[in-house]
């Protein structure tokens, strides 16, 4: 049974709201490119009829469809198919007229291109979170004194697998690899995580369609997503495809739920095992969530000193500002909110493990 027509109205409404999220993200010209959308498309081509026409959620809670065309637009851009849309696009400046005529030009030369991409859901690795995950990993290492293994939900190309590859210039002084090409530096308050050497002895994530770092056309759909006027995120998330691209791909093409009862089954002494996720647990089916936190639980009730358990969380929760960061260990089973993070990883406000217990 297909899916009902979401409505004209519903759909240049949710280009809209996804212009709103842009502003308050910091990207101006995504925000401008989506209200010219929602705006001006009409149904003459057929990238405009398919989009007014758009069966299922359009909104950024279902299938984000502006985000869809956006990454489709920024695709073209970056592969030079469409010369006059580069003209357009950061670090150029266009008018409103100039910008929405080049949009109008793309979308009816390449409908093709488009219409097939307009078929994918958006899949970005912002790789700063790994500047909000980074605390939790060294709070876990600290409570336990053991190496991690690292299992990664939702870990599209890996590059938050490799965090500990990376620099972090922290309020509180730096972590990492001194020479790392990639630098990650948010802006924190809260209190300083515990800055601790990490040994990591397995690390790996699943993903339903991953992405291949080494893979031309992989890295192409990852950085498209990348909004346009926010070059040092498309720098950065460069030069981690490239660190990720010199390892071996640690990503599985699996359901989630498949990967974790394999994943969880195994047990590693002597190290601490992290399950992890950031703005990806939201995406999977209630079911599949309900399932996933009855597997992660009973692998944790089966937890000891010596083969400990931990699930680190980067999810939305309904509050603002960001995401919230959470943090549960066993064989304790303690579970804290240590903190939140802006959804880019801009900033992170770090309350961190209760002193009392760490």
């Amino acid at each position: 049974m297909s899916e009902p027509v979401a409505g004209e109205t519903c759909v240049r409404n949710a280009f809209r709201g996804q212009a709103k999220s842009c502003d308050e993200l910091g990207s101006p010209f995504t925000a401008r490119l989506c209200r010219l959308v929602a705006d001006r498309l009409d149904a003459s081509s057929a990238v405009g009829e398919r989009i007014l026409g758009w069966r299922g959620d359009p909104t950024s809670k279902g299938d984000s469809v502006a985000l869809r065309l956006a990454g489709a637009l920024h695709a073209l851009v970056l592969s030079g198919r469409s010369e006059s849309l580069g003209a357009s696009y950061p670090p150029n400046s266009a008018d409103d007229e100039t910008l929405w005529r080049a949009i109008d030009q793309a979308i009816r030369q390449e409908p093709g291109f488009l219409l097939d991409r307009l078929t994918s859901a958006p899949q970005t690795n912002e790789v700063r979170r790994s500047g909000a995950l980074l605390p939790g990993f060294l709070t876990v290492a600290q409570l336990f004194g053991k190496p991690l293994v690292i299992s990664e939900i939702g870990a599209s190309a890996g590059l938050n697998l490799h965090w500990d590859r990376y620099r972090y210039d922290l309020a509180s002084g730096r972590w990492g690899d001194e020479a790392a090409a990639v630098v990650i530096a948010p802006e924190w308050s809260g209190g300083p995580p515990p800055l601790r050497p990490v040994e990591i002895i397995d690390r790996a994530g699943c993903d339903l369609h991953p992405l291949n770092a080494a893979d031309g056309d992989d890295r192409l759909r990852l950085l498209s997503y990348i909004w346009a006027d926010q070059q040092d995120r498309i720098d950065r998330t460069r030069q981690a495809l490239k660190i990720a691209a010199s390892r071996s791909n640690p990503v599985e093409r699996a359901d989630a739920i498949d990967w974790l009862k394999t994943r969880l089954a195994r047990i590693y002494p002597g190290a601490a095992h992290v399950v992890y996720h950031s703005i990806a647990w939201q995406y999977l089916p209630e079911a599949a969530r309900k399932e996933g936190d009855a597997l992660i639980a009973a692998a944790g009730a089966a937890a000891t000193q010596e083969a400990p358990i931990a699930r680190l969380q980067m999810e939305a929760d309904g509050q603002t500002p960001g995401a919230a960061l959470s943090l549960q260990i066993w064989p304790a089973g303690e579970t804290h909110a240590v903190g939140r993070a802006d959804f880019h990883g801009r900033w992170v406000d770090w309350k961190g493990w209760p002193e009392s217990r760490s």
